[in-house]
């Protein structure tokens, strides 16, 4: 192992509670009764239209009704875009062990650049990461392989020595497309439709909490 990559959301950085705010916010300003908590946290793998429509299931994709409620929710995320956000649990010691033997670590994510950007330097993590790739940078985002393949030309890694960990199918997918480790993410935001058979998604390893990372490469 030469490198670690990870998804952003739901991997390696817990979003939802941020997200969850700011939906109760416009449920209590549109007197809506809001969502469950879960379940706009299983909808933040699937972005911010999907989030939304938590809030306003009665509204087609392409409705400008849709569009301005997402607009309107974007806005508020960029500007407060980590109050609750937080490192999973026991993350913050797996990057400071990899870290400290010289392995740089990185993120592939189907976020936005300038969110990305944005929550990064919020968290203070812009420094310690090595390389980020967003659906900015690419033609084809995940599954697809080419973001993975564009980490790896960045950290000048070949992507058979780079670990790649998500916790959504189409992260496993796109680091096994691209002949990298996978570890699944357990503890995040999976899909309901796709929770109960964590074995199908064909992962090289499973993990139910970060803190379970480090033990795992130092087998």
């Amino acid at each position: 192992m030469k490198a670690v990559l990870f998804d952003l959301d739901g991997t390696l950085i817990d979003t939802a509670p941020d997200f969850i705010r700011i939906i109760k916010e416009l449920c209590t300003e549109a007197s809506v009764i809001p969502p469950a908590d879960e379940v706009i946290r299983v909808q933040v793998s699937e972005g911010s239209k999907a989030m939304v429509r938590a809030l306003h299931p009665e509204l087609s994709d392409d409705s400008p009704e849709l569009t301005g409620y997402r607009n309107e929710f974007l806005r508020r995320y960029a500007e407060n875009i980590a109050v609750h956000t937080t490192l999973f649990d026991g993350m913050d010691e797996v990057l400071r062990a990899l870290e400290a033997k010289g392995i740089p670590w990185g993120i592939v994510t189907n976020k936005p650049r300038g969110l990305s950007a944005l929550l990064l330097e919020a968290m203070h993590l812009s420094e310690r990461c090595a390389v980020l790739v967003c659906p900015d940078d690419v033609r084809h985002t995940k599954p697809d392989p080419e973001p993975m393949y564009l980490a790896a030309k960045i950290l000048d890694i070949l992507p058979k020595d780079i670990v790649y960990v998500g916790d959504h199918p189409r992260d496993i997918d796109a680091g096994r497309a691209a002949g990298m480790q996978t570890i699944l993410a357990a503890y995040g935001y999976l899909p309901p439709e796709r929770a109960d058979d964590l074995a199908s998604w064909q992962a090289d390893f499973i993990v139910h909490h970060a803190k379970e990372l480090q033990a795992l490469w130092a087998a």
